[in-house]
């Protein structure tokens, strides 16, 4: 639902322009409303998740995920939309590093979490390949249903949820001050790259956005290394693991976040419906479906790092065959193309997220987990900033697009280089 919700308004955007208006950056913000105040949270919501329970902390993000839905869905206009899609964010935050915590607590055994890590990633790899699919399907209904679907869903999970055992806490003092600078330094830095799409750096207040990020990331690393109980321990970023896990999630959702958004626009710019669209980017979707519960046998044989290292080679060569398409080519070659992208949401995520819980204390699996999520949140956030306005930019669409997969590729490639020089023999 988390994951759904992060792609599925691609395909609605043209639907939410023409019924609430907005140009590219007032769309970018319904995208990156949700995203920025997902990844800007994350870092809380995981020491959250250690301090109450991860229990706890899962029923509360997904009770608020339910409402700000409901809300979402009903919206009469879209500054409405905006502010409930920034509040489902920041539930969304909450949910995601303590559904991993969940899994961390109960299952000790690394081989039995690795599997465990890819069923629940299952969930969310299938449901970021069909999301263009699920999206253009509701959308034919109406664009609202995106949102609403929402609600039966969480409805079921709080169900779910009242058979799952306690979870264990760990109190300590509340970051206030590593929160708020951590806050204000992602806020900033993907508004400066959203708004860069209206004027690119012309406007002052572009650049003071950007100032703000620099000044505030660097009051947060200052924090965290002066106060008793930091939000984010800087002793995490001695382990290798942990640093290539977030180099990794990074580089993979400049990809597979960013390209979504760019295809879907440009596909139904040349005339394809928002349900069309969607079927596009169907064998992403079988992908995801097949090799994720394949994968942890195969990792156990192999290791993580062969695995990832594939996983982001495909992505790479997808990304760079899309950018090089002729706009004639047919639409199912585009949709075959896609397949090697699809190829790396199930041999990259979960094999990496099982390395990173293996590597620290089961006390703090819920910040582990925030911080990689954060990261990928954030490479979604400014990847569809930059791609917003490469977009928008004189030579258009077509050419936008092919320097957005182009640099997605590049990012990807990096990401694969960092796998091979941070994941051991032993991963």
């Amino acid at each position: 639902m988390v994951t759904l919700d992060a792609v599925i308004v691609n395909v609605a955007l043209p639907a939410m322009r023409a019924d609430l208006g907005g140009g590219i950056v007032g769309l970018q913000w319904v995208v990156d409303g949700y995203t920025l105040t997902f990844a800007a949270f994350l870092l809380s919501a995981g020491s959250l998740a250690d301090r109450i329970g991860a229990k706890r902390a899962f029923g509360l993000g997904v009770g608020v995920f339910v409402l700000t839905s409901l809300a979402c869905g009903l919206a009469p206009v879209l500054a409405v939309l905006v502010v409930f899609r920034f509040l489902q964010g920041a539930a969304a935050a909450v949910v995601m590093p303590s559904s991993m915590a969940l899994i961390a607590q109960a299952y000790p055994d690394p081989v039995k979490r690795a599997r465990a890590v890819a069923l629940w990633a299952m969930g969310g790899a299938v449901a970021s390949s069909a999301g263009p699919v699920v999206g253009g399907l509701l959308t034919t209904a109406s664009w609202r249903w995106i949102f609403l679907v929402n609600v039966p869903v969480g409805m079921a999970a709080l169900m779910l949820l009242a058979r799952v055992a306690r979870s264990g806490t760990h109190r300590m003092p509340f970051d206030r001050a590593g929160q708020v600078t951590a806050v204000v330094a992602i806020a900033a830095l993907v508004y400066g790259a959203i708004e860069a799409g209206r004027s690119w750096f012309a406007d002052a207040g572009v650049l003071v956005a950007f100032g703000i990020a620099v000044v505030a990331a660097v009051t947060f690393v200052s924090l965290q290394a002066r106060v008793t109980h930091p939000m984010l321990p800087p002793d995490l970023f001695r382990s290798r693991t942990v640093v290539t896990a977030v180099v990794i999630g990074f580089a993979f959702m400049v990809g597979y976040y960013g390209m979504p958004f760019v295809l879907s626009l440009v596909l139904q710019d040349r005339g394809l419906s928002s349900l069309g669209t969607g079927v596009v980017f169907l064998p992403m979707m079988l992908a995801g479906l097949v090799l994720t519960p394949l994968v942890p046998h195969v990792t156990e044989r192999t290791g993580t790092r062969p695995v990832v290292v594939t996983g982001l080679a495909l992505m790479t060569t997808g990304l760079t065959t899309l950018a090089t398409l002729p706009a004639t080519a047919p639409t199912w070659v585009t949709a075959a193309v896609l397949l090697f992208v699809g190829l790396g949401g199930p041999t990259v995520i979960p094999p990496v997220i099982a390395v990173l819980l293996a590597a620290v204390p089961a006390h703090r699996s819920g910040t582990a987990s925030g911080l990689l999520n954060t990261s990928r949140q954030l490479g979604g956030a400014l990847a569809v900033a930059v791609f917003g306005a490469l977009l928008s930019a004189p030579p258009g669409l077509a050419a936008g697009m092919r320097v957005s997969l182009l640099l997605a590729a590049a990012v990807a490639a990096a990401g694969a280089l960092a796998a091979v020089a941070g994941l051991g023999t032993r991963h």
